[in-house]
């Protein structure tokens, strides 16, 4: 698992990357009432919004860690977006993305180093 300063994470598998937020962007958002995923064929940029969470507190965009083509939705969430809570680093995941450039994964935290960064918020 690979992390973003914007609290991102990603998973890759087969070139595939899981991509939803992390427990710490979770915790700070308060309870989730909605979520917009992005549409499957969707082509997201490194660093620009491409989905939608709203608790609470506040409406956020969710940044893509990579570049890619939306090849699925998780469009349970829209449904149960406390999902999100309960789960943030696996079952609230919001999209997997087929890779542009894998490189772009490497260049992301690993766990010690988000955790490190963590740390200095």
């Amino acid at each position: 698992m690979r992390f973003t300063k914007d609290h991102e994470w990603v998973v890759v598998e087969d070139g595939v990357a899981t991509v939803g937020i992390t427990a710490y962007a979770a915790q700070q958002l308060g309870d989730v009432v909605f979520v917009e995923t992005p549409d499957v064929g969707k082509t997201v940029v490194q660093g620009e919004g491409f989905a939608v969470v709203e608790s609470v507190k506040a409406a956020s965009d969710v940044y893509a860690p990579v570049s890619g083509e939306v090849v699925e939705a998780n469009t349970g969430l829209g449904d149960s977006p406390e999902t999100v809570n309960a789960d943030p680093e696996q079952g609230g995941w919001f999209a997997r993305v087929k890779l542009n450039d894998p490189a772009q994964v490497e260049a992301l935290m690993d766990r010690a180093a988000y955790d490190a960064y963590l740390g200095t918020l």
